[in-house]
């Protein structure tokens, strides 16, 4: 069945280790290593612990329709292209260019983020120089082959996984007495836990951490978006669905875990980064730079994967005639080149907007980026029974689908209605309600210009 669907000018040359460091370089980033301690100042050790558990819940429920879907139409257009197919082109239109836009804009919020980082070495060096720089770093990496992309994100992923893994060994190891930890200190064991409470902040707290966690988790849509150009889709997707999702949702969850047994939630709020503290703590020598190049490593490889993701989201929208033909054309190295050159500019014009309209343009920008994959994640689960219900209707096996969602069609339905409900929940928190105000809008504008403009000259 997926040969019909498969695109004919890109390459299958990404491997299964390639989709799965992909996905988690679109996941794990500063919100993890910066934003973890907000989490637990606010939810309290038990409510952060449980924050990623249904975040992690939310996002094996809906890989699990991405996996279906993927393997029985593998293109770079992923969920986009079954939004059009099977729910309608003008919702297809919208998510597609919300989606581009969220990751173009991204792009732009983890360069100048990466230029603070540089900062720290480099005081006299300004900030747009690095921003320069680290794009047109990714770009050459990105503008070269979908191997080489792949291969670069391998290891910007390795860097952060290693990491984690290492933290939570001597974490665990300071957090029982393995280790010493702050200057002979006893061992904090599971005192955190036990005399904080259930939820020291009440139901509110648990609530508003929520929202921020789920949006932690996206990125994991990416496997998805490369499986256009993977070797094998029937198998290394599902694998890469597996293995994203449960090393994911281990590397955070025991991550939070020996944080928040380590570092009492009245602090965790106040730290920079509680994993510099922890490090500090155990008397990792230059904690602090380590853990700076390892935050930079992290906002390099988001955006690398969320250029890869905007370039092959735009390069699908062309060849479904919902963009410029211009941007589905491909260079010898199989390569979307002109959907990459507009990408980065619109990465760039953001960065502009930054310093010149920082409280408009910029703002509203940033709003749109959490918004996209959060939609994109309701069309995967919608469009995953949209297409059963299709593939049923028209005489096909069950059985012959080589991935297969499970407990169709509860699964997907509470896949869905947990993902609105997360979109819905913004409009509960002061600090991410203007996503609202800014996307509701645009979609709105979408779906007009798509009936007025896009669907007439077809």
């Amino acid at each position: 069945m997926s040969q019909s669907y498969e695109p004919q000018q890109l390459q299958r040359t990404m491997k299964s280790r390639h989709l799965f460091m992909i996905s988690l370089g679109g996941v794990i980033g500063t919100g993890f290593f910066l934003g973890s301690g907000y989490t637990i100042s606010q939810a309290g050790p038990f409510g952060a612990i449980l924050s990623y558990l249904v975040g992690g819940l939310i996002m094996y429920l809906t890989m699990l329709c991405l996996g279906e879907l993927s393997v029985a139409m593998p293109v770079s257009g992923s969920f986009q292209t079954y939004t059009t197919k099977f729910i309608g082109p003008g919702t297809g239109f919208a998510v597609g260019w919300l989606y581009w836009l969220g990751w173009a804009v991204t792009v732009a919020l983890e360069l100048l983020s990466a230029a603070a980082l540089m900062q720290r070495w480099f005081a006299d060096v300004p900030a747009w120089f690095w921003c320069l720089l680290f794009g047109l770093v990714l770009f050459l990496m990105n503008a070269l082959s979908a191997k080489t992309f792949g291969e670069t994100e391998f290891w910007f992923a390795s860097i952060k996984v290693a990491v984690i893994i290492l933290f939570i060994i001597l974490g665990g190891a300071a957090m029982f007495g393995l280790l010493d930890f702050n200057n002979g200190q006893a061992a904090p064991l599971l005192s955190n836990y036990s005399s904080s409470g259930w939820l020291p902040n009440g139901i509110k707290g648990l609530i508003l951490t929520m929202i921020t966690v789920n949006f932690s988790f996206q990125g994991t849509e990416l496997i998805g978006i490369a499986a256009g150009e993977s070797e094998d889709p029937e198998k290394t997707i599902p694998k890469s669905i597996r293995t994203t999702v449960w090393r994911t949702l281990v590397f955070f969850v025991l991550a939070m875990f020996v944080l928040a047994g380590l570092i009492p939630y009245e602090q965790a709020g106040v730290v920079e980064s509680p994993f510099v503290a922890v490090f500090d703590a155990i008397g990792i020598p230059y904690a602090a730079d380590v853990m700076n190049f390892v935050i930079l490593t992290a906002l390099l490889s988001v955006a690398n994967s969320g250029l890869y993701a905007a370039t092959r989201m735009l390069y699908a929208l062309s060849t479904s005639d919902m963009a410029p033909k211009a941007l589905g054309r491909v260079n010898k190295r199989a390569v979307p080149l002109n959907a990459l050159l507009l990408t980065m500019a619109v990465a760039f014009l953001s960065l502009l907007s930054s310093v010149f309209a920082e409280q408009t343009v910029y703002l509203w920008l940033i709003s749109l980026a959490g918004l996209g994959a959060q939609v994109g994640w309701i069309s995967i689960t919608a469009s995953q029974l949209a297409f059963r219900r299709k593939y049923l209707r028209d005489g096909g096996r069950v059985e012959d689908l080589k991935f297969r969602t499970p407990w169709y069609p509860v699964l997907p339905l509470v896949a869905t209605v947990l993902n609105v409900a997360v979109l819905v929940s913004l409009a509960f928190d002061p600090n991410q309600r203007i996503a609202l105000y800014c996307g509701v809008p645009f979609v709105v504008g979408c779906y007009i210009y798509y009936y007025a403009v896009v669907r007439r000259k077809k």
